[in-house]
This record gives structure tokens, C-alpha cells and sequence, in this order.
């Protein structure tokens, strides 16, 4: 139970009385997802390490009694109205994260009944955190609560999933929904994507901050080449799939074999396959790392993932490649990578907790003498998945 309210459990609370009336809302606090490592594994049905971070969207439901739909939005100050009978995508963008995700717990036959919806975000939009994924996630969530729908973790999450497909145009895998809805406060989320079975790694021990460099380079994932990398995955695993039936991702290709069928290839879906084979055991050795308290091991998977990203699966950019580069430079510094799909977003950086200021000052240098950027950097804490606030 919250003691005190944040900024933005205030706004909402206050935008929710004001357009609702009397009415007790039920509040859903759903946050952003930080990727310590593991990219582009999740549709290729690997492994990922994630966690919650301590920005969120925040939403206030409150049923009606009536099929009408009234949202409202804080961050573009307006207001949608629909309802259940003439659910379908908007001209806006803004509604139809909501109205995906209502259509799809419609056709999963579920019993819903008309609402109202005041939500809001602390969440940076287009940086890497799956602020996409907060709000499809949020909305499932609660509407799951409010109208006792008893949906599991796993409904809850391929809902959102495809939501993100048919609304957002962008195919996603399942690891953001999934680390949404289950993440805990200071541990990290082991995923694995090819059954969404997942264990907790204890992150506090290390003494650790998680700081996010925003490069403010913004992308537009279902505009930009995010989807090309995945159909040139499944492009390998059809080509080896005919050497080796039964191959059904590159989940089930080692490396070994990949290597002795590489000429079958296309040059670079070879890279594509190359990056996804060592991302998956750099996260496997990373948890290692975490458990044993060997930081420069993280140091040495977290640069290395950076270094298959921007070379073999070229998704990191020049703004991007300045502020890993850069932080890698600063003491106390135990890891930095491009985090999220890349083409733009955040830096993931691991700083010791004592060096903080250190690495502020730093990177605010960085930002302005290579970038010609204000700096916008985050630090962050691990944080509780999806869950209901009881003011």
C-alpha cells in the first residue's frame, strides 16, 4: 500500500474527480520494462533478463452501467468516447492501445460492460521502455480486476501482444508483457520466451544503479526496420529448417551448426541468426555473473551485446554508439549497451551506486560536447510488475 502519493497518482486522481465525478476509481499502476540484456530473443524464443522500472502509466477505471467508453487521456489532454457495440481503431493514435485491447478481450468472449478510463504517464514515449506495452498491459490488467474476468498472467500478456500486432503494427514477442505482469521489486526477470516459464535473479547485492541515457533519437518501431530483422530470422530458420526438420526457431540451432550451414545463408541473415545464437548466452552468463557478484564479467557481456548490435544485427545509430562509448569510459561504470529495439532510445548503464555523481557529471559531457544535446538521463530502480494501488 502507497503511504504517499506520487506526482502522477496525484494528476490522475484529480483528472479522475474532475471528469468522474463521486465515482471510486480502481487504480492500475503499470510500469516501464528495462532489458539489462537479451534483445531480439523474444520472437526468436529465447532467453531475455529483464525488470520494471520505476516509471509508469498510471490508470483510473471505473465501471459503468452502461457499453459506453469514455477515455481520457492526461498526457494529450483529450477525450475519446466510444462504445462496446462500435469498438474499432480511430484516426487517433492515442486511443488505439485502448480500444486494441478492449476488442481483444472481446473476442476472447470475455463479460465486459462499459467504462471510464483517466491515465497518464511519467513513462518517455519512443525510448526503449515499452511504454506501448505499459498501457496495453494497464488497460488488460484492470479490466481484468474490474470485471473479475479471472484471466491468467499468460491471457493477460498475448492479449497485449496482439494488440501491439494489429494496432501498433509492430511483431513484438511476448517478453515485455510478460516481465510487466510478473516483475518484482529489486530482482531481475530470467525469461524464457519459448514457454514464458521465468525465475528471479537478486539484483540488489550489487550494489548497482540502473541509469538510462535517452538519446532522444526517436523511432516509430512499426515504421522502422524492427520488423525486416524478424522476418530475416525466420528467413534462416526456413533455410535450416530443410537441413534439419523439426527446427521451429533459432531457439533449436546451435551454433556449431549454424556455422557449418552458413554458406546457405544470405551474408546477412547470417548475422542476423550469428547475434541472436552468443545474445543467448551472454544472458545466461550474465544471471551467472549476478549470482557470483562478478561485475566485470557484467561489464564485459552487457559491451559485448552492444558491440553484436551495432555490428551483426545493425540497430544502434551514432547518437547511441557516442553514449556507450562514453559511459564505458567512466569508473564505476559495469556495463552499457543500446537497451530496446533499437534505431534510437536509451542506453542501459550499470553504475556503481557511489558513483553516481561521477557518472552524471560525465555523461552530461558527453551529451553536450558529442551529441550537442541537452542530457536526459534516468536513474532508475527495479520495481513491482503491474498491480493495483491502494490509495
Amino acid at each position: 500500500m502507497m503511504t504517499s502519493q506520487s506526482p502522477l497518482l496525484s494528476i490522475v486522481i484529480k483528472a479522475h474527480e474532475r471528469l468522474c465525478l463521486d465515482k471510486a476509481p480502481l487504480i492500475v499502476k503499470s510500469p516501464g520494462r528495462i532489458n539489462i540484456i537479451g534483445e531480439h530473443t523474444d520472437y526468436n524464443n529465447g532467453f531475455a533478463l529483464l525488470g520494471a522500472v520505476d516509471k509508469s502509466v498510471v490508470l483510473a477505471f471505473t465501471p459503468r452501467a452502461d457499453n459506453a467508453i469514455r477515455l481520457h487521456s492526461i498526457d494529450f489532454d483529450s477525450t475519446f468516447e466510444t462504445s462496446l457495440s462500435t469498438l474499432e481503431a480511430t484516426g487517433l493514435e492515442w486511443p488505439n492501445l485502448v480500444l486494441g485491447s478492449v476488442i481483444q478481450l472481446q473476442r476472447s468472449e470475455q463479460n465486459l460492460s462499459g467504462f471510464d478510463l483517466v491515465y497518464g504517464a511519467d513513462l518517455p514515449r519512443s525510448a526503449g521502455l515499452s511504454s506501448s506495452s505499459a498501457i496495453a498491459c494497464g488497460v488488460i490488467y484492470g479490466l481484468n480486476k474490474l470485471f473479475d474476468l479471472n484471466m491468467s498472467v499468460n491471457d493477460m500478456a498475448w492479449s497485449a501482444v496482439r494488440t501491439e500486432h494489429e494496432f501498433m503494427g509492430v511483431r513484438c514477442g511476448v517478453m515485455d508483457q510478460i516481465n510487466n505482469l510478473r516483475a518484482q521489486e529489486n530482482s531481475a526477470l530470467l525469461l524464457d520466451c519459448q514457454d514464458q516459464s521465468s525465475q528471479y535473479v537478486p539484483f540488489e547485492q550489487q550494489k548497482l544503479s540502473v541509469v538510462l541515457c535517452d538519446s532522444q533519437v526517436r523511432r516509430k518501431l512499426s515504421l522502422s526496420k524492427y520488423n525486416k530483422r524478424r522476418g530475416q530470422c525466420e528467413e534462416g530458420v526456413t533455410v535450416l529448417e530443410k537441413i534439419k526438420p523439426g527446427i521451429k526457431s533459432l531457439r533449436d540451432i546451435s551454433m556449431d551448426f549454424l556455422q557449418s550451414n552458413k554458406s546457405l545463408l544470405n551474408p546477412t541473415v547470417y548475422k542476423r541468426c550469428h547475434f541472436v545464437l552468443e545474445e543467448n548466452q551472454r544472458v545466461l552468463k550474465t544471471c551467472e555473473a549476478l549470482r557470483n557478484n562478478d561485475l566485470e564479467s557484467i561489464k564485459r557481456l552487457l559491451y559485448a551485446s552492444h558491440e553484436g548490435l551495432r555490428d551483426l544485427y545493425q540497430v544502434s545509430c551514432a547518437e547511441i554508439n557516442k553514449l556507450v562509448d562514453g559511459a564505458m569510459q567512466i569508473k564505476g561504470v559495469y556495463g552499457a549497451r543500446l537497451m530496446g529495439a533499437g534505431f534510437g532510445g536509451c542506453t542501459i548503464n550499470l553504475v556503481e551506486e557511489s558513483q553516481i555523481g561521477t557518472f552524471l557529471n560525465e555523461m552530461t559531457k558527453v551529451f553536450r560536447d558529442k551529441l550537442r544535446k541537452s542530457p536526459k538521463i534516468h536513474v532508475t530502480a527495479l520495481s513491482k510488475g503491474t498491480h493495483v494501488v491502494n490509495v
